[in-house]
């Protein structure tokens, strides 16, 4: 096949603009195809955990997000009202950053341009094909784009991960949450958050002067994606927290689901998944956003080097074998906070004070939920080995202004136990 690009990216969100800078960095020619016109105009995801925070260091991308994120020093596990301290994390970031993902996705988009990626939007691709030789991209209203490989960043609903076959495995919505960004004139403390019999509601800043209330509601589960209107949000906030907060102006109302579903596999011949394409859960915690990119820095490398000839194509089957055990971890842990933030029964409440009496009274157990929403305990080795393990435990020198000169444009280097660190190129 003739191809038009070496990589074809379907998805424009922030995990396809990260993987696009990482193969521009390989040297790795690459259009990202993205279905809508234009960035959405609200924020999704207003997280970034202390391992993704430690993989945009590698290059030398933090500190656009820490100039202007706000750190929060300790996050809720399940809205349980014991908070875990992220403080104790063993991470130059021992926090959450709050940023909102609408600009989070900005400075990607400028990254990935900046390097040479093409960003094409308004372009809905509806299907594709492949043979040994490359894949065949079929757009809508538009002629077949053809690449040597593709890569699906998507969504949940993701056109090519149904296109290439694979399976989506998981279980499907029966718990749906409310969410709402508006305006308060008479808002709650910082860090406010409740769970009770009622329900559960927890409310955060996001830009522009708004606030999010976002949480559980027992009494309009039947409303299932029916839209949520602002009367309605009101009610809830009013029946669960005890005020209606002055809500009003409302930027964003939606509803979602905790349907929890992780790809069979994550390559199909010349045709690999990334993000929400590869797995989607409750997104407890604010965890799925930094699963998606972390996969694009595990993918990002590896596809580079197979297509600049560098490493055999069976180096792909790694990202599936690495990476797919991590989504069924987060997987496992978003549906136990789900458990816990829909507990409203007598018992479930019963549950829900001891688990907290004993995050209070355990800090080991504190922080090993915390570095569970972290991302600090992925490892792609054995345990205890350096081969496989995060850049923090392999070399601290990486993480210690190192980056700048060593791995910020992508080049591979040298860590030793001795504490050796160079580049293996020029």
């Amino acid at each position: 096949m003739n191809e038009e690009t070496e990589v074809i990216i379907v998805g424009g969100g922030p995990v396809g603009l990260m993987l696009a800078a990482e193969l521009r960095l390989g040297g790795v020619s690459t259009v990202v195809l993205e279905r809508a016109d234009a960035p959405a105009g609200h924020p999704r995801a207003l997280g970034l955990h202390a391992r993704t925070l430690e993989q945009l260091a590698l290059r030398g991308l933090q500190e656009p997000f820490l100039a202007t994120g706000v750190r929060v020093p300790s996050w809720h596990f399940g809205f349980l009202r014991e908070r875990l301290d992220l403080t104790r994390l063993d991470s130059p970031y021992p926090f959450m950053l709050a940023f909102p993902q609408d600009r989070t996705e900005a400075i990607l988009e400028q990254r990935a341009l900046e390097l040479g990626a093409r960003v094409l939007r308004g372009v809905a691709v509806t299907g594709l094909t492949q043979d040994a030789d490359g894949v065949r991209v079929s757009v809508d209203g538009g002629p077949d784009r053809r690449a040597a490989w593709v890569v699906g960043a998507d969504g949940a609903g993701s056109t090519v991960r149904r296109s290439a076959g694979i399976g989506f495995p998981g279980t499907d919505a029966d718990t749906y949450a409310y969410l709402g960004d508006v305006r308060a004139d008479a808002p709650p403390v910082p860090g406010y958050g409740v769970q009770n019999e009622k329900g559960a509601l927890i409310v955060a800043p996001v830009p522009g002067g708004l606030l999010r209330f976002t949480g559980y509601d027992p009494e309009h589960q039947d409303a299932g994606r029916r839209e949520l209107t602002l009367d309605e949000l009101r009610e809830i906030t009013t029946r669960i927290g005890g005020a209606d907060f002055g809500l009003r102006d409302p930027a964003w109302l939606s509803r979602f689901g905790n349907a929890t579903r992780v790809a069979a596999r994550y390559r199909e011949g010349r045709v690999l998944l990334a993000g929400d394409a590869a797995h989607m859960h409750f997104p407890a915690g604010g965890v799925g956003l930094n699963l998606g990119l972390q996969d694009a820095m595990n993918l990002g490398w590896k596809l580079a080097d197979v297509v600049s000839g560098w490493a055999g194509d069976d180096l792909l089957d790694t990202y599936h074998d690495e990476r797919h055990p991590w989504a069924e971890d987060v997987a496992e842990h978003t549906l136990a906070q789900t458990a816990l933030i829909t507990a409203t029964s007598p018992t479930g409440q019963a549950l829900r004070r001891l688990l907290g009496r004993l995050i209070d009274r355990l800090p080991d157990l504190s922080l090993v939920l915390a570095r569970r929403l972290a991302g600090l305990d992925v490892h792609y080795g054995k345990e205890g080995e350096l081969a496989g393990s995060r850049v923090a435990e392999a070399g601290d020198a990486l993480l210690d202004g190192r980056p700048a000169e060593l791995v910020v444009e992508g080049r591979p280097v040298m860590v030793r136990p001795d504490g050796y660190v160079g580049s293996l190129i020029g």
